[in-house]
């Protein structure tokens, strides 16, 4: 049962998580890349058995944290901070007013049946088309799994804005974006929207990844 003012960490119900993630607070702001470059269009490699439960790996989500929280995001995918890994993280709200808070390795997507799901469409951006949102179509209900840090099975739930944001994600991981989902038109539109708009948006995280430091 979801409650309004409730945090999901992982997909658990817990008494409550910072507004400013202390994953953030430890990370690296690191630059979001753009569409267009290589890395966010393509498959991105699995986590390695032998890479589970590394500082490295840890360092990543830190770092993928605190860019999210710069950009403003719901969710980042680790191509859109330029590393090649099948890994995202997540910080989003849903419309019953539940906090889901997390991070998945390896993420799959289920192949839901027809009658467990509809279509809802609704405005979508990306933090890598900085700017822009299109109305899109997807399923309002998700369901991933995946593997934790310590490589512990997880399986996370979403509905309405937070199955987006699952699906958003996972889509990145394989190489797409969005946009990649619209009809040629609105990507046209998309696009140049973006172009209208980006320095306005780097100007924005280059005042918030200032506005993190000084929480330290």
């Amino acid at each position: 049962m979801r409650v309004r003012g409730q945090v999901r960490v992982q997909g658990e119900v817990v008494g409550g998580y910072p507004e400013v993630p202390p994953e953030a607070l430890r990370g690296e702001a690191r630059r979001i890349t753009v569409v267009g470059e290589d890395v966010l269009h393509r498959r991105c490699r699995d986590v390695a058995e032998h890479e589970f439960g590394t500082a490295g790996l840890a360092r990543l989500v830190d770092d993928m944290f605190a860019a999210m929280w710069v950009a403003e995001g719901a969710g980042l995918a680790a191509n859109q901070i330029g590393v090649d890994l099948r890994v995202f993280v997540w910080d989003c709200f849903d419309e019953d007013g539940v906090r889901h808070v997390g991070h998945v390795l390896n993420p799959v997507l289920d192949e839901l049946p027809a009658g467990a799901r509809r279509l809802v469409e609704a405005e979508e951006g990306c933090l890598s088309v900085p700017g822009p949102y299109a109305a899109l179509a997807r399923p309002d209900v998700a369901v991933v799994r995946g593997r934790g840090l310590d490589g512990r099975p997880l399986v996370v739930e979403g509905r309405g804005y937070f199955a987006r944001c699952l699906q958003h994600e996972t889509d990145h991981l394989d190489g797409g974006l969005y946009i990649d989902r619209l009809a040629a038109r609105g990507r046209r539109a998309a696009l140049r929207r973006m172009e209208e708009r980006k320095a306005e948006m780097f100007a924005k995280r280059a005042a918030r990844t200032e506005e993190l430091a000084a929480l330290r």
